[in-house]
């Protein structure tokens, strides 16, 4: 806008600010007709350039007559029509309105209170009603708040992602042109499947890392598809120290990614065990965690890849060289807006104590495949590992027989780790070393036998076998302990009864219960006869006991009524018969002659 159109325009609405009632029509007409515009025109040009005075607010404003209530309908209707993506809403909002009329699930309509009018509610009042119960999908869409993490210093937290390229791939095959392609529209796409199967295993990927507090990307390009071989490789060789400007190296403390089956693998897992990595993998649909790699990603396709089209390379090797000098030139010369510095100074300021140099490739990647294993620990608190013993002596709180993880260490070869999980929740990693051996095969620095002697400090079981000792012979030290125990002390002093729940249980008293004899028949047992000697010894000792004397006579009628043996059965019956009166009454005289 010109400043002559401008000054003519603030004159335009001067004059019809001080015009009178009725007046402003005319003036507005013949501004139009000057200046060949259209009064819509003429009126949203001087709103531009002048002070126009806002409207009343109306009484009313703020005020819906659509219920919450049919606004939750209307908006859960939306929502559900929504794509799964969420970027696209398949019902407009006076469709869904007319289908949940039609439905008699909402009414949606304004009764004017004067007349008695019913009058349906029109699209832009049911948008502003939206709107204003913060309902509207497009409010609902919209991303979730979220808290900017921070890292304490380089090498303290790494992020990992892999990305796949879908610019360029390997034509292999012997006799036909080896070398990076460009992956041409028209020939690979969604409606070409066939042809995106053929190179699905020669198709490159790219693997991004980047140090969460300088912001130093580390790219290497691999082939085939994400698995987690190719995730340690990567990770592996971004710990190694490479010389020159590619500077960022060493072990990180955590590392951060997505919840791929790659990135939990147990190769990655074990790697990070092994150095004592923690890995934190965020949870599916959250990949905000992780954005600074995913923005590493698109700050490679932009400055790195389009070059690939007027420079192309012939192997994976080659890419992987140009990925080095583009990664040393860009951390070095690009600043980061964060800090702003370049990626590589801010990464220069790590200590010597938070930069832990990497153990060579070799052992990182038998790091990767080596899972901690479970060894016993012997009475002499050591564990066998890897055809050594290692003292565990130092480990709090360990007990024999107590079972331990442990896994090599990568820096020591006389010393392995102990997996042990700390009051946190997380692994704790404990050093322990390897126990020497003599020729004998004895532990050198070993108690000789009759010249020193050595004891290991009393494991938390014995500390609580004392205490328990004591408490039960009721002493406040171990010798008393002792001595109680041998002047056979009871237990807790007497103190326990375990018999005292029995004797003042208060028992129900139980009705006796009807019941039916049994018809079995009970064996007869037959035992062997007594001799007639051995029956009288019996028989005269018991009859003698009671003060029955025993006579010949009495023999003799047991033999002439027992001559083959007197039985066992009947034994308590003579007895019986012997110790009545009766047989006390001696045999009366018999005459011999008569008077």
């Amino acid at each position: 806008m010109s400043a002559v159109l401008t000054e003519r325009l603030v004159g335009v609405a001067q004059a019809a600010r001080c015009a009178g009632h009725g007046q402003k029509g005319a003036i507005y007409d013949a501004a139009c007709k000057e200046l060949g515009l259209s009064r819509a025109t003429l009126a949203r040009k001087i709103k531009e350039v002048a002070v126009v005075t806002p409207r009343k607010r109306r009484s009313d404003a703020g005020q819906t007559a659509l219920g919450r209530d049919e606004a939750m309908m209307i908006s859960a209707l939306l929502m559900e029509s929504a794509r799964k993506n969420a970027t696209k809403q398949l019902y407009s909002v006076i469709d869904a309105v007319e289908g949940l009329r039609k439905n008699g699930m909402i009414r949606a309509e304004h009764v004017d209170p004067d007349t008695g009018e019913v009058r349906p509610l029109s699209e832009s009042t049911i948008n502003r009603a939206l709107r204003g119960y913060g309902l509207h999908p497009e409010q609902l869409l919209a991303p979730a708040p979220v808290t900017q993490l921070a890292s304490r210093h380089p090498n303290h937290v790494w992020q990992v992602d892999a990305s796949l390229c879908v610019l360029y791939y390997l034509t292999p095959g012997e006799g036909r042109a080896q070398g990076l392609r460009i992956m041409a529209h028209d020939q690979f796409y969604k409606n070409k499947p066939r042809n995106l199967a053929r190179i699905a295993q020669n198709r490159v990927w790219s693997y991004e890392i980047t140090d969460h507090t300088s912001g130093w990307i580390y790219v290497e390009y691999v082939l085939g598809a994400e698995s987690g071989e190719n995730l340690c490789s990567i990770l592996i060789n971004a710990m190694q120290e490479r010389g020159d400007a590619d500077m960022m190296h060493g072990v990180p403390h955590i590392l951060m990614m997505d919840p791929g089956s790659a990135n939990t693998s147990a190769m990655t897992r074990n790697l990070c065990r092994s150095l004592g990595i923690r890995p934190i993998v965020h949870k599916p649909g959250n990949a905000r965690v992780t954005g600074q790699v995913e923005n590493a990603r698109n700050i490679i396709e932009r400055k790195l890849e389009p070059g690939l089209k007027f420079q192309p390379v012939g192997s994976l090797e080659e890419l992987n060289a140009l990925a080095r000098k583009w990664r040393m030139h860009f951390n070095a010369t690009a600043v980061h807006s964060r800090h702003g510095k370049t990626r590589s100074h801010a990464w220069m300021t790590i200590r010597a104590d938070q930069l832990i140099k990497a153990p060579s490739i070799d052992v990182c990647r038998e790091l990767a495949v080596a899972e901690p294993v479970c060894r016993k620990v012997t009475p002499n608190l050591r564990v066998s590992f890897s055809g050594q013993e290692f003292d565990v002596s130092t480990i709090p709180d360990v007990l024999v027989h107590e079972k331990l993880l442990i896994t090599r260490n990568p820096w020591r070869e006389d010393a392995a780790q102990v997996v042990l999980v700390g009051e946190d929740g997380h692994e704790v990693y404990h050093v322990v070393k390897v126990v020497p051996k003599d020729e004998y095969g004895f532990a050198v620095g070993a108690a000789s036998i009759g010249d020193t002697f050595h004891r290991h400090a009393d494991t938390p079981a014995q500390k609580a076998i004392k205490e328990i000792e004591q408490l039960v012979t009721g002493t406040s030290s171990a010798a008393d302990a002792e001595a109680a125990r041998k002047a056979k002390a009871l237990p807790f002093g007497g103190l326990f009864d375990p018999y005292k729940h029995i004797n003042e249980a208060e028992l129900p008293t139980y009705l006796p219960r009807r019941g039916s004899a049994h018809d079995l028949v009970a064996p007869k047992v037959e035992f062997p006869p007594l001799s007639l000697v051995d029956a009288a010894r019996q028989i005269k000792s018991r009859i003698e006991a009671i003060g029955v004397a025993w006579t010949s006579d009495n023999y003799q009628r047991l033999a002439q009524r027992f001559p083959n043996g007197v039985p066992a059965d009947q034994i308590d019956s003579i007895v019986a018969e012997l110790s009545r009166p009766a047989a006390l009454v001696p045999t009366p005289l018999r005459a011999v002659g008569g008077m």
